[in-house]
């Protein structure tokens, strides 16, 4: 961990916890990002540089009006670890947004994804007000179809020959998630409010 204060966290359900970005993470940012892992299930086809990924982010520090961007923390050990990005980028005309989730190489397989998915679900349908969440995710990613559909998301539909994925053609899988289908409680909200 960094010398900067404890991090404020947001959002806490089953050991993970959601809260700010921070400019002491880019490079732990970048690394995540950077993954074989990562970019295999992104589609992205170039690496970013460590620099060029910086500069994006003190554009996302400074709080663009038209995403919600968290940086996600392993609450197992003796203090919060980062272990992930979620963020939302916001339609505030239609009141939906795009989902993103990251998850550091060492994290994956943990159900880190599932539940800062969930905890950003619950942020986007109670704190922001959102009408609908959606994301894509490549067709052979079945790990991530899973952890998405367990967090709430369900699959809308395929975007054919959309992608690729370890070199060949795949489909772009269309999943959303609307309020009434967010079967969990609130951990940011008091229903009883």
């Amino acid at each position: 961990m960094s010398d900067i204060a404890e991090p404020v966290l947001w959002a806490r359900a089953e050991g993970i916890a959601l809260g700010a970005l921070r400019a002491d993470l880019a490079r732990e940012y970048w690394r995540w990002e950077s993954d074989p892992g990562a970019v295999l299930g992104y589609g992205r086809q170039v690496p970013e540089s460590p620099e060029s990924r910086a500069e994006g982010l003190e554009h996302q520090l400074r709080g663009a009006p038209d995403q919600a961007r968290f940086t996600v923390y392993d609450l197992g050990g003796d203090e919060p670890a980062p272990c992930g990005l979620a963020s939302l980028l916001i339609d505030h005309q239609v009141r939906s947004a795009e989902f993103i989730l990251v998850v550091a190489p060492e994290a994956r397989g943990k159900g880190v994804g599932t539940t800062a998915t969930r905890l950003t679900l619950d942020y986007a349908f109670h704190v922001i007000g959102l009408e609908m969440v959606w994301l894509k995710v490549l067709e052979p990613n079945t790990a991530g179809r899973n952890a998405y559909a367990k967090a709430g998301f369900r699959e809308v539909g395929t975007m054919r020959s959309a992608g690729s994925w370890k070199g060949k053609r795949c489909g772009e899988v269309v999943m959303d998630a609307l309020p009434e289908d967010f079967p969990w409680p609130s951990v940011l909200v008091d229903e009883n409010s």
